[in-house]
């Protein structure tokens, strides 16, 4: 199921108050959720996080419920493409999305280059995080602050989303843990580390574009091997896939909920391939007016502009 949060456009005002709103994609229109609740008579929330709340065995009930209910009926809920405009699917997480640095083996290597990283492979996962605060949704601009920063980067990651609380979960049981996947850029002021902290680089507002829907995971066959891509004025920056990490989901979900207690809703950004612009020769860095489309087989693509102040 593709589960996104959006708003209507001024054609569908008429029908309905301009608030968020969740919602799933159905015959290339998108339903409202609620409404489709109150159809079928079996209530559902009108938020993501609500949703996840749920656990993931709602995801099976609503498909069911999908296949049960006549097409006509789903005239008076649904809403095609361009009267909608599509929001980040947790507009606002309740905590800091997890990051997880240098998890590309030639990621690695260009960050050595140019970076103050050493070149060797991690022998445990690198996180860091990012605030609410930096979520952004696809159509919208990535700010960069020109007091704080000349040096903004791309990163093309796919996000896992968990359904569930989990401490000390095994490796073999974590993708029990999670209920679907989305797009996150991370956008990165490479000027902007201080003594190896990497929070200011990466947690500036705006800085997490994420989107355009959340794919629950009974969609994705196998999250280690989606191809992931960007590219900037149209031109490709980068292209790898998710079978190259060195730390592959369950190996974060492993580690993470080791470290602390893994909760539902929360937000894994699981790295990023080479292919950034610090790590090019010469490096490249995004300006006014740039336009970055961030793609992930299976879930679809972010795009974003890039807005000086």
């Amino acid at each position: 199921m593709k589960l996104l949060t959006y708003k209507c456009t001024d054609v569908a005002l008429q029908r309905v108050n301009n608030e968020p709103r969740l919602g799933f994609i159905h015959n290339n229109q998108v339903i409202d959720m609620q409404d489709f609740g109150d159809i079928s008579n079996f209530p559902l929330p009108n938020d993501m996080l609500e949703l996840i709340d749920m656990g993931f065995e709602i995801i099976a009930e609503i498909t069911e419920m999908i296949a049960e209910t006549p097409e006509n009926f789903f005239e008076e809920i649904a809403y095609e493409m361009n009267e909608v405009t599509i929001l980040a699917p947790i507009e606002r997480p309740r905590k800091n999305i997890i990051g997880i640095g240098l998890n590309y083996t030639e990621h690695v290597a260009e960050s050595a280059r140019t970076l103050d990283t050493t070149g060797k492979l991690p022998t445990k996962p690198i996180i860091f995080s990012k605030p609410p605060t930096t979520v952004t949704a696809t159509n919208t601009e990535i700010i960069k602050n020109t007091k704080l920063t000349s040096q903004l980067d791309w990163e093309c990651e796919l996000a896992v989303i968990i359904s569930k609380k989990g401490k000390y979960v095994p490796k073999s049981e974590a993708l029990d843990y999670v209920f679907g996947y989305t797009i996150i850029n991370d956008i990165s002021a490479r000027d902007c580390r201080r003594e190896g902290q990497w929070i200011v680089s990466k947690g500036q507002d705006t800085f997490a574009p994420m989107g355009p829907v959340i794919v629950t995971k009974d969609e994705i066959e196998n999250p280690h091997n989606l191809n992931l891509s960007l590219k900037v004025n149209g031109v490709e920056k980068q292209n790898s896939n998710t079978q190259f990490m060195l730390f592959n989901i369950n190996d974060l979900i492993e580690d993470l909920s080791t470290v602390f207690t893994l909760e539902a809703g929360d937000i894994i950004a699981t790295g990023t391939p080479a292919g950034v612009g610090a790590g090019r020769n010469p490096q490249e860095w995004l300006h006014d007016g740039d336009v970055v489309e961030a793609t992930v087989e299976g879930i679809g693509t972010i795009v974003n502009t890039i807005k000086e102040i």
